[in-house]
């Protein structure tokens, strides 16, 4: 599978003239070639030709690429004085392929190259050509293989959520929160899934101040009777994604926790039941935002209705107000409009569904009624 998206990457290359690709971001990277690494100091780069897929990689990496990369080549450099005659440095490794390859035009993610790496392409005289576009065409749409594997990220992070929220009391900080959440999953992955990695993204932000955070790290506060609270989690196994987020109320809520709940409940529901292959992304936000609009929240309605997920915990394209791209089969996003008012609190539920033309796959799966959400 890995061989074939390098296949239709080249055949990009081709259709534009380019001979070369680089690829620096390790989302792109894994998509491509299966491989990712803890990169810390040292830059690990994708570079395709025509004819061969290389990964150049520090000395510590490479015994890590040859056995999980799905490349022809792994092109190392070292940091140690005993091989410091074969490369001390990435950039000799990838001045050498470039002049092996005498290119005119090279292609690259251009959010991601560094400028060190942009001046070496243009020290063997090459024009450099963004390719992320092409890169975001062909992930934006899953296969299913990828659908599969984010099916089962739906079920850890629906079990995180359910185990999470049962532990949501009043005298309990938002670290230990996260904690309880994290615990299940870490100890249910490794009963079911042999050999599986795991990456958490989890975040609980309470009370009036923190929940109109849209992004914060959870910190010590200890939860209150009337908090409203935004719980956030990721769940990324073998490399894939689903999201699921939900607010939760401490205690009877206010008439104004309440409205602004039902509010945004309603508008996610909307966007819910909207989505589908054919339709606009501006016409799901739009779809959203005119419920909140509708409710007297517009101002607070400050971020897009979803963001495409899969490999990376935000991907394009975005279901924004000015994104008139027109949806696919395929497809993965997350549905979350949100409102932040100061004073009252955050509210925003998020759901990861994939578009199917015969009926969208809802992967995730929490109560959303406000009845369920008063703990």
């Amino acid at each position: 599978m890995t061989n074939q998206r390098v296949k239709k990457l080249r055949e990009f290359m081709t259709e534009n003239n380019l001979q070369v690709a680089i690829v620096m971001s390790p989302d792109y990277q894994f998509y491509l070639t299966g491989f990712r690494a803890l990169i810390y100091s040292r830059p690990i780069i994708c570079l395709i030709t025509l004819e061969q897929c290389s990964l150049i990689v520090p000395g510590l990496e490479e015994s890590h690429a040859k056995g999980h990369a799905n490349v022809d080549r792994i092109l190392p450099y070292y940091e140690h004085p005993e091989k410091a005659n074969i490369a001390k440095t990435y950039l000799e490794v990838l001045e050498k392929e470039l002049k092996a390859q005498e290119v005119s035009a090279v292609g690259v993610d251009m959010n991601f190259t560094p400028g060190k790496i942009i001046n070496e392409i243009k020290n063997v005289k090459s024009t450099v050509i963004d390719i992320s576009g092409q890169i975001e065409k062909m992930r934006s749409i899953k296969d299913n293989e990828e659908i599969a594997a984010m099916i089962e990220a739906g079920k850890l992070v629906n079990l995180g959520v359910s185990e999470t929220l049962k532990a949501c009391k009043v005298g309990t900080t938002e670290l230990e929160i996260d904690a309880i959440g994290n615990q299940v999953i870490y100890r249910i992955a490794s009963e079911n899934y042999p050999n599986a990695t795991l990456d958490l993204l989890v975040m609980t932000p309470s009370g009036p101040e923190r929940s109109i955070l849209p992004h914060v790290y959870s910190n010590t506060r200890k939860i209150k009777q009337g908090d409203v609270i935004i719980h956030t989690r990721q769940v990324s196994l073998n490399g894939y994604r689903a999201e699921l987020e939900r607010t939760v109320i401490m205690g009877e809520p206010t008439k104004q926790q309440a409205h602004a709940f039902l509010a945004m409940q309603k508008a996610q529901q909307a966007a819910l039941d909207f989505i589908k292959p054919g339709i606009k992304a501006s016409e799901v936000d739009a779809v959203a935002r005119d419920i909140l609009r509708e409710e007297g929240y517009a101002e607070y309605a400050i971020h897009r209705t979803g963001h495409a997920i899969g490999v990376s915990l935000h991907e394009p394209p975005y279901l924004s107000y000015d994104n008139d791209l027109v949806l696919e089969e395929g497809m993965a996003y997350t549905i979350e409009p949100g409102i932040y008012i100061p004073g009252l609190g955050g509210f925003r539920h998020s759901d990861t569904v994939i578009l199917k033309k015969d009926g969208n796959l809802l992967i995730t799966d929490y109560p959303r009624d406000l009845n369920d959400l008063i703990f």
